[in-house]
């Protein structure tokens, strides 16, 4: 198994995916436990003096005008978890709930936090077993950090809450934590608030979702490429003198480029080079590169905010170098939440494309010569016709997705917190939306595919050929009667997993 070691400086998008989604084993690095030592120091400190400090010596929120006696403030931090682990609804992914926690233990790695270094050890103990706190769907607005999902997993650190095994199986915590050899935590002062102050469930969501979407660009311009190809279209329009030195967009020079090579030596397309009729193709043949690139430029742009976001320290109050402890704003989630946003965009409208040409193929007015619905025997067989509805219906659900979840605020807590980002509400909306859009381009895939082969006599391109072939190594069938067909669209959308 492979192993991330976190430091002062914190993480790298490969490290989160790889912990997150596949299990890496976490250590600490010692420049990160010093770090956390020397400013825990400044903490104890300010503990014991007599002025008042947000969330060492005074309650939270609007409650920041008490101040709260020494016997009671390791009560403080406990109460603080449990009121605010307050979250509803189904549970999230444990991808995302690692995700969420491992940034926060970045954070707390940062020695900008103020906690013991235990906490940061038991974290990554917790991580490192395989127990995954039960996190609710509802409870984030995206500011004063992700509060409900992140005092869910505090809660367990406690030895509280409700949590699963590495099998994904509910068992007690106590239960869990004594098998892995944890010890719940009791927590000091400011370590409470310090274990829920930050944006990192969006942020989580935010690396997922780009890890999947720049894996998903490149399978879609092949795709495209494929359908382009099935329905005897050119590939001149592809052409590198059309695209960087006339509109250098570096998105679509990149897919212009791919849809290019995909279509080399194509028997199909060199078939109707001469003689053709057709002047120019569709929009969603031809304008293909423009869509996806638009959208591989979204995703360099949030990788930019992502990388950044990863390089903070999110914390409200938090210890600067000289040890001073001050309050600040940097828990909003503005500027994640806008580009999780902004990726739903380009990614829904990419696969209302990609529906559009597996509509054209599937029609016998438009798909140059193909049975109807691309099925065996058109009457007796309804071939494709219903996979493009699901598509039609997965694209529609995206377009309601795609409304912007951080133009809305609603004020909490009692006016104090008057502006909220809603950042977790927009990575919850765009991991549905790349979920979909996966299988938008499974369906067009599989009807890329197959129009493709009933061009008889006709070699595709290798490349493309070489897409075909996988699909049908796969399991997934050709032409031929109808059959039972959502395992097909199933085996289709693992594929491009």
């Amino acid at each position: 198994m492979s192993k991330v070691t976190i430091h002062v400086a914190g993480l790298t998008r490969a490290d989160l995916v790889a912990v997150a989604r596949n299990g890496a084993e976490v250590e600490i690095g010692q420049d990160a436990l010093d770090a956390m030592a020397k400013t825990r120091a400044h903490i104890e400190a300010l503990a014991k003096g007599d002025t008042p400090v947000y969330g060492i010596s005074t309650g939270f929120g609007a409650l920041a005008n008490r101040h709260i006696a020494q016997e009671d403030r390791v009560q403080l931090q406990k109460s603080l978890i449990r009121s605010h682990a307050a979250g509803m609804g189904p549970a999230v992914e444990t991808e995302v709930v690692r995700a969420l926690m491992l940034n926060r233990l970045k954070t707390l790695c940062s020695g900008r936090t103020g906690v013991r270094p235990v906490v940061a050890e038991t974290m990554a103990a917790l991580l490192n077993s395989g127990i995954t706190p039960v996190v609710h769907e509802y409870g984030s607005l995206g500011c004063s950090g992700d509060l409900a999902p992140l005092a869910h997993c505090a809660l367990v650190l406690m030895g509280e809450g409700r949590a699963t095994d590495s099998n994904g199986v509910e068992r007690p915590v106590p239960e869990l934590l004594a098998e892995a050899g944890i010890e719940p935590l009791e927590l000091q002062e400011k370590e409470g608030l310090a274990l829920i102050n930050g944006t990192d469930g969006m942020l989580g969501m935010l690396i997922l979702a780009l890890h999947d979407l720049e894996k998903l660009v490149d399978h879609a311009d092949i795709i495209a490429a494929m359908s382009v190809e099935s329905q005897m279209g050119t590939d001149q329009v592809f052409r590198p003198e059309l695209h960087e030195p006339l509109r250098p967009h570096p998105g679509q020079t990149t897919s212009a480029a791919n849809m290019f090579a995909a279509l080399k030596d194509s028997e199909i397309v060199a078939s109707h080079r001469h003689g053709d009729s057709k002047v120019q193709d569709a929009y969603s043949l031809r304008c293909a590169p423009q869509v996806t690139g638009g959208l591989r430029d979204t995703i360099t742009y949030a990788t930019l905010v992502a990388e950044r976001e990863l390089a903070a320290a999110i914390d409200n109050p938090v210890v600067l170098e000289n040890g001073e402890v001050t309050s600040n704003g940097n828990f909003h989630g503005a500027p994640v939440a806008y580009v999780l946003d902004f990726l739903a965009i380009p990614a829904t409208d990419l696969g209302s494309m990609s529906e559009r040409r597996t509509d054209r193929a599937l029609d016998k007015a438009r798909n140059s010569g193909l049975e109807p619905f691309l099925a065996g025997d058109a009457g007796v067989d309804s071939g494709l016709m219903i996979a493009q509805y699901t598509q039609a219906g997965l694209v529609s659900e995206n377009k309601r997705l795609a409304n912007p979840a951080s133009v809305d605020s609603i004020p909490s807590s009692a006016m104090q917190e008057d502006h909220v980002s809603m950042g977790w509400h927009s990575g919850r909306k765009l991991r549905k939306i790349v979920d979909n859009l996966r299988r938008i381009l499974a369906i067009e895939y599989i009807t890329a595919a197959r129009a493709s082969e009933m061009r008889v006599g006709l070699k595709p391109a290798p490349v493309t050929g070489a897409y075909i072939a996988k699909l049908r190594a796969a399991g997934v069938q050709g032409v031929g009667p109808d059959r039972f067909l959502a395992p097909e669209l199933a085996i289709a959308e693992d594929v491009l997993r």
